[in-house]
C-alpha cells in the first residue's frame, strides 16, 4: 500500500465513519474502482482505532460524568443515560457476532452497497421531513434507546451507515437534529471499540509500517474534524446534502459496476 492509497483511506475513513455516508461502504468501494488490493483486516482496525481515539478525547470529558454517575448515581439524569447507551449498544452488538461473516461476503456486494446507499438516503430523507425536532439527548428513554439500537444494528451491511441510521432513528423520534447526531456518536464508541477488539485477533505487529501510522493519524484528524464539523453543521441545516451525495455514489457505483 502506497502512503497516497493510505492517506485516502484515512481521511475516507474518518469522514465516513462521523457522517452518514457509510464508511464501510467507501473502503469497499475505493479499492474497487481504483483497482486497488484490499487492505485486509488489519489495516481497517487500525483505521478504526483512529476514529475511536477521535471519538474518545472529543467528549471524554462527556464520558468521564455518564460513566461516574452511571455507576454512582443511576437515577441521575447523566446516569441514566449512560444505561440506556449499554442499552442501545446490545442490539448492533448482537447483529456483529450473527451476522459477521455475512458482513465480511454477501453485503460487501456493490450492487448491495448501492442499493443500502440510496434506500437508507430516502430513509434518512423522510425522517428529517418528518421529525418534530424538539427533543435533546437527555429525553432519550428506554423505547428509544431500544429503537436506536436496533436501528444501529443494520449498520453491519456496507452502505447502511451507522451514524446515518441511527441519526435516522432519533429524527423519527422527534430529537433535534444535533442532538440526534450526539446520540449517534455516544452509540459509536462502544461499537467502534467492540468491533476493533473482534478484529484486533487479526491483528500483527509484522503489519506496522508507515502506512499503518498514517492511516492511524489520517483517521483520527480527519474523524475529529467530522464530528466537530456536523454538531456545528446541523444546528441550522437540513440532512439534504448527505442524501444527494448518497445517490450520488450509488450511481457512481451501478455505473462501474454495469458498464
Amino acid at each position: 500500500m502506497t502512503i497516497i492509497q493510505a492517506t485516502i483511506l484515512g481521511i475516507v475513513q474518518g469522514i465516513g465513519e462521523f457522517l452518514p455516508i457509510s464508511s464501510s461502504a467507501h473502503l469497499v468501494i475505493l479499492p474497487f474502482l481504483f483497482s486497488w488490493d484490499y487492505q485486509g483486516l488489519s489495516y481497517d482496525v487500525m483505521l478504526h482505532m483512529g476514529t475511536l481515539l477521535a471519538i474518545v478525547l472529543y467528549f471524554y470529558k462527556d464520558w468521564i460524568i455518564f460513566i461516574r454517575k452511571g455507576l454512582t448515581e443511576p437515577k441521575s439524569k447523566d446516569g441514566k443515560f449512560f444505561w440506556l447507551l449499554v442499552i442501545g449498544t446490545i442490539p448492533a452488538g448482537i447483529a456483529g457476532l450473527l451476522l459477521k461473516n455475512l458482513a465480511e461476503t454477501a453485503f460487501r456486494n456493490p450492487l448491495w452497497i448501492a442499493f443500502n446507499l440510496a434506500f437508507f438516503a430516502i430513509a434518512l430523507y423522510i425522517a428529517d421531513r418528518k421529525s418534530s425536532r424538539e427533543k435533546i439527548f437527555y429525553d432519550l428513554n428506554l423505547k428509544g434507546a431500544l429503537l436506536i439500537g436496533i436501528f444501529q444494528a443494520l449498520a453491519i451491511m456496507p452502505g447502511t451507515s451507522r451514524a446515518g441510521i441511527t441519526i435516522t432513528a432519533a429524527l423519527l423520534l422527534g430529537f433535534k437534529r444535533e442532538d440526534a447526531a450526539k446520540i449517534s456518536f455516544f452509540l459509536a464508541m462502544p461499537i467502534i471499540f467492540g468491533a476493533g477488539l473482534m478484529e484486533s485477533r487479526h491483528f500483527s505487529m509484522a503489519d506496522i509500517n508507515m502506512a499503518f501510522i498514517i492511516g492511524l493519524l489520517v483517521s483520527f484528524i480527519s474523524g475529529w474534524l467530522s464530528i466537530k464539523f456536523l454538531l456545528t453543521f446541523l444546528k441550522n441545516h437540513t440532512v439534504n446534502i448527505f442524501v444527494i451525495y448518497r445517490f450520488i455514489l450509488a450511481g457512481i457505483i451501478l455505473i462501474a459496476v454495469l458498464r
